[in-house]
Order: structure tokens, then sequence, then C-alpha cells
């Protein structure tokens, strides 16, 4: 599961890493966020590669009568997202949702009530991309536009199913050369082996 990560990059860095400019990077502050205030962050879709937009975790289905939904698409299984009515008409709205680190606690005892919390982040923290879906939703009541995206999750490999201990999954992480080719609907290329797990 992925519910808080980080992005302390610049937007100067992450417009030459992503070689993508970002639409309005006035509004772009670099933080730790919790997915469950639906923080707006730093995303490149499918539909607009070369722009880095603010998009808000929580996924809100195009038919969704109102956002009560986004608490529970903030994560996507990526080997249910075919079937799964919130995400399956999505599944060809990707995205990369940019970061540098996540965090994870590791549960210390059966029921888990004692936790040690970890920092996930590549080598030296350079910035990274997680696998998503995007979505757009308009309120009924407001008629305001919203754009929401979910992160795509995977069975945890040998680091992280020691940390997540209990549910065993990990966001996705997209390989740096392949994040082009996962937005025009290639196959997700991972490079979990590369993690480095900090206690917090």
């Amino acid at each position: 599961m992925c519910f808080h990560s980080k992005q302390s990059q610049s937007a100067q860095v992450l417009q030459n890493r992503f070689n993508a400019k970002f639409e309005k990077d006035t509004f772009f502050q670099p933080s730790v966020y919790n997915a469950f205030q639906f923080p707006a962050t730093p995303v490149i879709t499918n539909a607009t590669p070369d722009l880095i937009q603010l998009y808000h975790w929580g996924l809100i289905p195009f038919w969704a009568k109102d956002d009560g939904i986004k608490k529970n698409t903030l994560n996507a299984k990526m080997e249910t997202i075919h079937e799964k009515p919130s995400f399956r008409n999505v599944v060809n709205n990707r995205c990369l949702v940019l970061a540098d680190g996540f965090y994870e606690w590791q549960w210390l005892d059966e029921k888990g009530k004692q936790k040690q919390k970890y920092e996930l982040t590549l080598p030296n923290h350079e910035a990274f991309a997680f696998a998503g879906l995007w979505s757009e939703w308009t309120d009924k009541t407001t008629g305001e536009l919203r754009y929401t995206y979910t992160i795509l999750t995977t069975e945890a490999n040998p680091l992280m199913s020691r940390i997540h201990n209990t549910k065993k999954r990990m966001p996705v992480i997209v390989a740096p050369d392949h994040e082009r080719d996962w937005l025009q609907g290639g196959e997700l290329k991972m490079q979990n082996d590369r993690l480095v797990a900090t206690e917090v």
C-alpha cells in the first residue's frame, strides 16, 4: 500500500528530471503528503506528457454521484484494475506520480500496537515516478471539473515484505527508461531492487 509519500525536489529539478514543464509552478510546494487529506501532487498524464500538473490523490470515477469514493481509491491493485468498477474505465488514463520517497510502518507485534516507521527512497534521494491512473470528474453540485489519480500497487518485493509485513503490498515504481512507455500504453517495468529503507 502507499498512503504517505514525499516530494522534496524543487520545480526546476523535477522539470529537468522528467523533461516536462510545470503548468503552474507557482502553486507547487515540496511537501510530505498524507493521502487521507487528498492532496494535490505533481503528476504527468498520457493526455499532456510534456506538462507537470497538480492532481488530487484519490481517484473519483466519472460516474460517481459525489466524491466520497475517493477514500477507497487512493491505491489500485495492479492485478484487478480491469475488473474493479472504479478503475476499469480509466485503465488507459495513465499517469506518472512524481515523488522521491514514501513511508511505511512495520508491525512489531501481532496486532500492530507497536510499529516502526520507515522512509523508502532511491539512493541519493533521486526523484522517481509511481505508476498511476487518472480520472476527470464533474461535481454535479458546483459544476467544478476535478482531476484525480490513484497509485498502482503490486506484491511486495523481499525488502518491502519485511517492512510492510501485514498486507505485503508496495507501490509500483516505473523504471526511468520506461516512464514514457508506460504513458503510451506499454507494460510496467519496475525498479524495486534499488529501494533504500531508513528508520524514521
